[in-house]
């Protein structure tokens, strides 16, 4: 039996792999290779491009501006995944179903708040940024609830997922001796997921921070603001010394993410 189930796995891998490589070499010749899509002066453009990743612009005004862009990307981020985190704990708690009573009651847990989270993150954190845009103008509140939204969807599904995986021997431990599902909750499934939550949160903030620079780009300030205007300018060198900033800014979260993971193994 475990041989034909080893089968029908394998076979499985193998029709799905050949049906997104069919879907991929379809996709090529499905789209409208025409040489008006290739800008005629692109390469030299490139060239201008990247020749000024070697000489960015470092006088004072440009380092200014781009140390305050830097705070207003990172508050952007830090609010967003704030917000994010206590949507992902609460929506994620229930659509894991540890808390359901009954198997009637987990399937609909699941299904009701795994639906809400998937809306949540099925719309891109750019159109949501659209969206509140229109509603609420340049405004703050625009940013944050645009990385919220769609990143709390993101999280609350990991964050389910981990519930679900926690092996079922200390639960059921728990649940001998008496303990409810709140205390099951906070004393089994919590303590064995902390270490991994705090890992995959860490790094969706490292997303956050890239994701508020790119819905800077739509007018709310910050560093994806600077960039276009610097764009629009044909000034490379400031792109550049913008875009040094936003990777100074991600290496020092992936450092500090680094720091806490090890702090929390000791």
């Amino acid at each position: 039996m475990n041989k034909l189930s080893l089968a029908y796995e394998l076979h499985k891998r193998k029709l799905l792999t050949l049906l997104l490589t069919g879907v991929f070499i379809w996709s090529l010749f499905a789209v409208q290779w025409s040489t008006g899509l290739i800008h005629g002066s692109g390469l030299a453009t490139a060239g201008q491009i990247f020749g000024a990743m070697f000489q960015p612009d470092v006088s004072a005004d440009i380092l200014i501006i781009a140390l305050e862009s830097s705070w207003i990307t990172l508050a952007y981020a830090a609010a967003g995944m704030s917000l994010a985190i206590i949507l992902a704990f609460f929506l994620g708690i229930w659509a894991s179903g540890v808390l359901a009573s009954g198997a009637k009651s987990r399937y609909f847990m699941k299904g009701t708040f795994r639906s809400v989270l998937g809306f949540m993150r099925a719309i891109h954190e750019l159109v949501w940024a659209w969206l509140f845009v229109a509603s609420f103008g340049l405004s703050p509140y625009a940013a944050v609830f645009a990385l919220a939204i769609p990143y709390g969807g993101i999280l609350g599904r990991i964050f389910a997922d981990m519930l679900n995986d926690v092996p079922k021997e200390p639960i059921q431990a728990l649940e001998s001796a008496g303990a409810s599902r709140i205390q099951c909750l906070i004393y089994g499934y919590l303590p064995n997921v902390r270490a991994n939550i705090l890992s995959y949160v860490m790094y969706r903030f490292e997303c956050a921070v890239r994701s508020s620079a790119i819905m800077s780009f739509v007018g709310l300030g910050g560093l994806g603001y600077q960039i276009q205007l610097s764009l629009d300018d044909l000034q490379y060198n400031e792109v550049w010394t913008f875009l040094f900033f936003l990777i100074g800014v991600v290496v020092l979260i992936d450092l500090w993410s680094s720091q806490l993971r090890r702090r929390l193994a000791l």
